[in-house]
Protein backbone atom coordinates (compact mmCIF):
# COMPACT_ATOMS: atom_id res chain seq x y z
CA UNK A 1 0.00 0.00 0.00
CA UNK A 2 1.38 3.37 -0.96
CA UNK A 3 1.18 6.26 1.32
CA UNK A 4 -1.34 7.84 -0.27
CA UNK A 5 -3.30 4.87 -0.03
CA UNK A 6 -2.76 4.52 3.80
CA UNK A 7 -3.82 7.64 3.67
CA UNK A 8 -6.69 8.50 1.46
CA UNK A 9 -9.57 6.27 0.00
CA UNK A 10 -11.26 6.56 -3.39
CA UNK A 11 -14.89 7.55 -3.17
CA UNK A 12 -16.85 7.63 -6.99
CA UNK A 13 -13.47 8.69 -8.04
CA UNK A 14 -12.92 11.13 -4.99
CA UNK A 15 -9.83 11.05 -2.47
CA UNK A 16 -11.01 11.36 1.06
CA UNK A 17 -8.74 11.06 4.32
CA UNK A 18 -9.33 8.31 5.88
CA UNK A 19 -8.41 9.47 9.34
CA UNK A 20 -12.05 11.68 9.34
CA UNK A 21 -14.01 9.18 6.38
CA UNK A 22 -14.65 5.67 6.10
CA UNK A 23 -17.10 3.29 4.17
CA UNK A 24 -19.41 3.24 7.13
CA UNK A 25 -19.47 7.23 7.47
CA UNK A 26 -20.29 7.21 3.88
CA UNK A 27 -23.03 5.33 3.88
CA UNK A 28 -24.71 6.82 7.21
CA UNK A 29 -24.25 10.11 5.26
CA UNK A 30 -26.32 8.52 2.02
CA UNK A 31 -28.80 7.06 4.39
CA UNK A 32 -29.62 10.65 6.49
CA UNK A 33 -32.81 11.42 5.78
CA UNK A 34 -32.44 15.35 5.11
CA UNK A 35 -35.05 17.83 7.07
CA UNK A 36 -37.00 20.47 4.83
CA UNK A 37 -35.52 22.77 7.88
CA UNK A 38 -31.87 21.73 7.75
CA UNK A 39 -29.21 23.86 6.65
CA UNK A 40 -25.73 23.03 4.69
CA UNK A 41 -23.26 24.86 4.30
CA UNK A 42 -21.43 23.75 0.88
CA UNK A 43 -17.57 24.35 0.16
CA UNK A 44 -14.56 23.19 -1.11
CA UNK A 45 -11.79 22.34 1.26
CA UNK A 46 -10.11 25.32 2.98
CA UNK A 47 -12.99 28.41 1.55
CA UNK A 48 -14.47 29.23 4.79
CA UNK A 49 -15.77 25.77 6.74
CA UNK A 50 -14.76 26.61 9.52
CA UNK A 51 -16.17 30.42 9.51
CA UNK A 52 -19.76 28.82 8.51
CA UNK A 53 -19.58 26.72 11.29
CA UNK A 54 -19.21 30.17 12.91
CA UNK A 55 -22.12 32.02 11.47
CA UNK A 56 -25.29 28.84 10.79
CA UNK A 57 -25.70 28.61 14.52
CA UNK A 58 -25.92 32.31 15.33
CA UNK A 59 -27.96 33.09 12.52
CA UNK A 60 -30.30 30.14 13.12
CA UNK A 61 -30.55 30.69 16.71
CA UNK A 62 -31.02 34.25 16.92
CA UNK A 63 -27.83 35.60 18.15
CA UNK A 64 -27.26 33.35 21.11
CA UNK A 65 -23.55 33.25 21.60
CA UNK A 66 -23.70 30.05 24.18
CA UNK A 67 -23.03 27.41 21.18
CA UNK A 68 -19.73 29.21 19.98
CA UNK A 69 -18.39 29.06 23.68
CA UNK A 70 -19.41 25.45 24.44
CA UNK A 71 -19.62 22.93 21.77
CA UNK A 72 -16.62 22.94 19.64
CA UNK A 73 -16.86 23.58 15.61
CA UNK A 74 -17.17 19.98 14.54
CA UNK A 75 -20.10 18.77 16.74
CA UNK A 76 -21.57 22.39 16.66
CA UNK A 77 -21.91 22.29 12.41
CA UNK A 78 -20.78 18.64 12.00
CA UNK A 79 -19.55 17.38 8.06
CA UNK A 80 -22.09 15.23 6.45
CA UNK A 81 -19.70 12.65 4.73
CA UNK A 82 -17.52 11.96 8.16
CA UNK A 83 -17.45 9.56 10.95
CA UNK A 84 -18.45 11.89 13.81
CA UNK A 85 -21.67 12.69 12.53
CA UNK A 86 -23.25 9.27 13.16
CA UNK A 87 -22.33 10.17 16.84
CA UNK A 88 -24.11 13.44 17.19
CA UNK A 89 -26.82 13.63 14.70
CA UNK A 90 -29.09 13.19 17.43
CA UNK A 91 -28.01 15.97 19.67
CA UNK A 92 -28.34 18.43 16.25
CA UNK A 93 -31.62 20.35 16.92
CA UNK A 94 -33.66 22.16 14.24
CA UNK A 95 -32.69 23.82 12.20
CA UNK A 96 -29.70 21.58 11.72
CA UNK A 97 -26.62 23.51 10.57
CA UNK A 98 -23.93 20.94 9.02
CA UNK A 99 -21.06 21.29 6.11
CA UNK A 100 -20.47 19.67 3.48
CA UNK A 101 -17.38 18.70 0.57
CA UNK A 102 -19.15 16.55 -1.27
CA UNK A 103 -19.85 17.42 -5.05
CA UNK A 104 -23.86 17.67 -5.81
CA UNK A 105 -23.72 14.74 -7.68
CA UNK A 106 -22.75 12.56 -4.45
CA UNK A 107 -25.34 14.19 -2.31
CA UNK A 108 -27.56 11.86 -0.27
CA UNK A 109 -30.78 10.76 -2.33
CA UNK A 110 -33.14 12.41 0.59
CA UNK A 111 -31.09 15.95 -0.18
CA UNK A 112 -32.84 16.24 -3.54
CA UNK A 113 -36.28 15.73 -2.59
CA UNK A 114 -36.39 17.49 0.45
CA UNK A 115 -36.75 21.42 0.58
CA UNK A 116 -33.13 21.83 3.05
CA UNK A 117 -31.37 24.89 1.87
CA UNK A 118 -27.40 25.10 0.76
CA UNK A 119 -25.25 28.19 0.82
CA UNK A 120 -22.34 27.82 -1.06
CA UNK A 121 -19.28 29.37 -0.22
CA UNK A 122 -16.46 30.06 -3.07
CA UNK A 123 -13.15 31.53 -2.76
CA UNK A 124 -10.64 32.44 -5.56
CA UNK A 125 -9.05 29.12 -5.91
CA UNK A 126 -5.44 30.53 -5.79
CA UNK A 127 -6.49 31.08 -2.25
CA UNK A 128 -7.66 27.98 -1.62
CA UNK A 129 -4.76 27.13 -3.12
CA UNK A 130 -2.19 28.36 -0.40
CA UNK A 131 -4.77 27.71 2.33
CA UNK A 132 -4.65 24.13 1.71
CA UNK A 133 -0.86 24.17 0.87
CA UNK A 134 -0.38 24.97 4.58
CA UNK A 135 -2.86 22.88 5.78
CA UNK A 136 -0.80 19.79 4.26
CA UNK A 137 1.79 20.89 6.14
CA UNK A 138 0.07 20.73 9.41
CA UNK A 139 -1.84 17.96 8.78
CA UNK A 140 -0.65 14.77 9.80
CA UNK A 141 -2.97 12.76 8.45
CA UNK A 142 -2.78 14.02 4.95
CA UNK A 143 0.08 13.85 2.56
CA UNK A 144 3.20 16.29 2.73
CA UNK A 145 2.34 18.59 -0.03
CA UNK A 146 5.83 18.65 -1.60
CA UNK A 147 6.86 22.19 -3.19
CA UNK A 148 4.57 24.88 -3.96
CA UNK A 149 4.18 24.25 -7.86
CA UNK A 150 4.27 20.27 -7.13
CA UNK A 151 1.30 20.70 -4.98
CA UNK A 152 -0.28 23.03 -7.47
CA UNK A 153 0.32 20.57 -10.47
CA UNK A 154 -1.54 17.92 -8.15
CA UNK A 155 -4.48 20.33 -7.27
CA UNK A 156 -4.76 21.53 -11.48
CA UNK A 157 -5.03 17.81 -11.83
CA UNK A 158 -7.25 16.81 -9.08
CA UNK A 159 -5.29 15.00 -7.20
CA UNK A 160 -6.27 16.17 -4.01
CA UNK A 161 -9.13 15.93 -1.69
CA UNK A 162 -12.51 16.16 -3.24
CA UNK A 163 -11.26 16.28 -6.59
CA UNK A 164 -10.71 19.03 -8.63
CA UNK A 165 -11.94 22.77 -7.51
CA UNK A 166 -13.18 23.45 -10.74
CA UNK A 167 -15.80 20.33 -10.96
CA UNK A 168 -16.68 20.92 -7.29
CA UNK A 169 -17.46 24.62 -8.44
CA UNK A 170 -19.40 23.31 -11.60
CA UNK A 171 -21.48 20.42 -9.89
CA UNK A 172 -23.13 23.01 -7.60
CA UNK A 173 -23.80 26.05 -10.13
CA UNK A 174 -25.33 23.45 -12.04
CA UNK A 175 -27.67 22.42 -9.50
CA UNK A 176 -30.98 23.30 -10.38
CA UNK A 177 -32.35 24.24 -6.60
CA UNK A 178 -33.74 27.05 -7.44
CA UNK A 179 -34.35 29.32 -3.77
CA UNK A 180 -32.39 26.25 -1.57
CA UNK A 181 -29.20 27.78 -2.77
CA UNK A 182 -27.60 31.13 -2.46
CA UNK A 183 -24.44 31.38 -3.72
CA UNK A 184 -21.27 33.77 -1.84
CA UNK A 185 -17.77 33.86 -1.89
CA UNK A 186 -15.36 34.02 0.82
CA UNK A 187 -14.27 37.97 -0.59
CA UNK A 188 -17.95 39.13 0.00
CA UNK A 189 -17.66 37.60 3.77
CA UNK A 190 -14.53 39.32 4.55
CA UNK A 191 -15.09 42.48 2.49
CA UNK A 192 -18.16 43.44 4.33
CA UNK A 193 -19.13 40.79 6.73
CA UNK A 194 -22.36 42.49 8.47
CA UNK A 195 -23.51 42.78 4.82
CA UNK A 196 -22.93 38.87 3.85
CA UNK A 197 -24.51 38.18 6.97
CA UNK A 198 -27.40 40.06 6.12
CA UNK A 199 -27.81 38.15 2.77
CA UNK A 200 -27.64 35.02 4.58
CA UNK A 201 -30.26 35.63 7.04
CA UNK A 202 -32.83 36.80 4.79
CA UNK A 203 -32.24 33.48 2.71
CA UNK A 204 -32.87 31.69 6.15
CA UNK A 205 -35.81 33.66 6.43
CA UNK A 206 -34.47 34.51 9.90
CA UNK A 207 -35.79 38.29 9.88
CA UNK A 208 -32.56 39.33 12.09
CA UNK A 209 -32.41 42.90 13.49
CA UNK A 210 -28.94 45.23 12.22
CA UNK A 211 -28.33 44.96 15.99
CA UNK A 212 -28.51 41.49 16.31
CA UNK A 213 -26.42 41.05 12.95
CA UNK A 214 -23.66 43.14 14.44
CA UNK A 215 -22.98 41.49 17.33
CA UNK A 216 -22.79 38.09 15.28
CA UNK A 217 -20.60 39.90 12.95
CA UNK A 218 -19.04 41.02 16.17
CA UNK A 219 -18.40 37.73 17.41
CA UNK A 220 -17.17 35.78 13.70
CA UNK A 221 -14.38 37.63 12.69
CA UNK A 222 -11.32 35.76 12.22
CA UNK A 223 -9.36 37.60 15.77
CA UNK A 224 -12.83 36.78 17.60
CA UNK A 225 -12.65 32.74 16.43
CA UNK A 226 -8.84 32.71 16.43
CA UNK A 227 -8.88 33.47 20.35
CA UNK A 228 -11.62 30.75 20.81
CA UNK A 229 -10.39 27.80 21.36
CA UNK A 230 -13.89 26.12 20.70
CA UNK A 231 -13.27 27.43 17.07
CA UNK A 232 -9.33 27.24 16.26
CA UNK A 233 -9.24 23.75 16.31
CA UNK A 234 -6.36 23.79 18.91
CA UNK A 235 -8.19 21.17 20.93
CA UNK A 236 -7.44 18.50 18.43
CA UNK A 237 -4.28 16.61 19.44
CA UNK A 238 -1.04 17.60 18.21
CA UNK A 239 -0.77 14.08 16.88
CA UNK A 240 -3.35 15.18 14.12
CA UNK A 241 -2.54 18.95 13.56
CA UNK A 242 0.66 20.44 14.74
CA UNK A 243 -0.56 24.31 14.90
CA UNK A 244 3.20 24.94 15.45
CA UNK A 245 4.09 23.82 11.93
CA UNK A 246 1.28 25.87 10.49
CA UNK A 247 -1.63 27.44 12.29
CA UNK A 248 -5.12 25.65 10.94
CA UNK A 249 -6.69 29.77 11.08
CA UNK A 250 -3.77 30.93 9.24
CA UNK A 251 -4.44 34.32 8.02
CA UNK A 252 -8.10 34.68 6.91
CA UNK A 253 -7.65 36.91 4.49
CA UNK A 254 -8.25 37.20 0.81
CA UNK A 255 -5.27 38.00 -1.77
CA UNK A 256 -2.43 36.31 0.13
CA UNK A 257 -1.63 34.25 -2.81
CA UNK A 258 0.06 36.86 -4.28
CA UNK A 259 2.69 36.29 -1.59
CA UNK A 260 3.16 32.72 -3.06
CA UNK A 261 2.56 32.63 -6.74
CA UNK A 262 4.89 33.43 -9.85
CA UNK A 263 3.71 35.25 -12.79
CA UNK A 264 4.80 32.14 -14.68
CA UNK A 265 2.82 29.70 -12.04
CA UNK A 266 -0.46 32.55 -12.21
CA UNK A 267 -0.64 32.32 -16.14
CA UNK A 268 -0.76 28.66 -16.07
CA UNK A 269 -3.17 28.79 -13.13
CA UNK A 270 -5.50 30.76 -14.90
CA UNK A 271 -5.05 28.94 -18.58
CA UNK A 272 -6.15 25.61 -16.83
CA UNK A 273 -9.21 26.74 -14.58
CA UNK A 274 -10.15 29.10 -17.52
CA UNK A 275 -10.41 26.85 -20.46
CA UNK A 276 -12.50 24.32 -17.84
CA UNK A 277 -14.77 26.62 -17.49
CA UNK A 278 -15.89 27.26 -20.60
CA UNK A 279 -18.79 27.36 -21.67
CA UNK A 280 -20.03 27.68 -18.42
CA UNK A 281 -23.65 29.29 -17.78
CA UNK A 282 -21.35 31.71 -14.29
CA UNK A 283 -18.25 33.69 -14.69
CA UNK A 284 -15.92 33.96 -11.97
CA UNK A 285 -16.00 36.95 -9.58
CA UNK A 286 -11.81 37.11 -9.89
CA UNK A 287 -9.92 37.38 -12.45
CA UNK A 288 -7.71 34.59 -12.11
CA UNK A 289 -4.65 36.67 -14.41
Amino acid sequence: MSSCEELYMLHHGVLLPRETHSAESLKFAHDLKFKDDDVLAVTYPKSGTAWMQEILPLLLNGGDLTPIHTVVNWDRVPWLEEKRLAQIVDQLTSPRPMVTHLPYNLMPPSFYSSKAKAIYVMRNPKDTLVSSYYFHQMAAFLEDPGTFDEFMDKFLDGKVLFGKWTDHVKSWRRAELGDRIMFITYEEMVQDLPAALRRMSDFLCRNLSDEVIEKIAEHCTFKSMKANKMSNFSLVPKVYMDNEKSQFLRKGTAGDWKNHFSSEQVARFASVINKELEGESFSLPWSLE
